[in-house]
């Protein structure tokens, strides 16, 4: 209503609740390690507009930006993968740190 510009984030490596929250890190399973799965996620979110749940449930997302949790032991792993992924497939690509 202000006009202001405002982006979606997304996460790649997190696991989404049905509500489109974030799932609890206090949860099994809620930061995602695996560099295939974080991929996988960030292709379906930025090129399908949608997020498979924890529970497996398919919702809509919009990603205008996607993050990688520094404290992520993978994340610099994270981070030059989903940069190849997303530069492959046309997308805008802005880096901040």
């Amino acid at each position: 209503a202000a006009g202001l510009k405002v982006a979606n984030e997304v996460f790649a490596d997190r696991a989404y609740a049905e509500d489109g929250s974030l799932v609890p890190r206090s949860m099994e399973g809620a930061m995602i390690e695996d560099v295939n799965q974080a991929l996988h996620q960030v292709k379906q979110m930025v090129n399908e507009g949608s997020v498979t749940s924890f529970s497996g449930k398919i919702i809509p997302i919009v990603a205008d930006t996607v993050c990688i949790h520094g404290d992520q032991r993978n994340a610099v792993l994270f981070a030059r993968k989903i940069k190849e992924v997303l530069a492959g497939s046309g997308k805008a690509l802005m880096e901040r740190n």
